[in-house]
């Protein structure tokens, strides 16, 4: 764990923004941003999946959700395409992306490889 002080990860997502997502994906050790849209059908598919991870990781992942339509600073940066999108930070740094519907299974393993490395 980093000597920067580490804030308690959530057991729901958190709302990301423009402006709140480069200090977001730098306070916790371990997030998971979904990128989505409020008429994107396959987005509310993966809802609940973020919602149950998030709940079942709480105190070792962070989930947050960025709102596309509301932000498009961020998602032009990251060169999103395609929604959902979700990307995968440790320590601040990109270090995969998911993108499209996954199974919760799928998601699970990504998780778990990225928490013990």
């Amino acid at each position: 764990m980093s000597e920067k002080k580490e804030k308690e990860e959530k057991s729901t997502p958190v709302k990301v923004t423009d402006e709140t997502f480069d200090q977001f994906i730098k306070e916790h050790s371990f997030v998971v941003v979904d990128f989505w849209a409020e008429w994107c059908a396959p987005c509310w598919m993966v809802d609940p999946i973020i919602k149950e991870l998030a709940s079942e990781y709480s105190g070792k992942v962070t989930f947050g959700k960025l709102n596309i339509d509301e932000n498009t600073r961020i998602p032009l940066i990251y060169g999103i395409m395609a929604i959902p999108t979700l990307m995968f930070f440790k320590n601040g740094e990109l270090v995969d992306v998911v993108v499209g519907v996954q199974p919760k299974e799928q998601l699970k393993e990504k998780v778990e490889k990225f928490l013990t490395t």
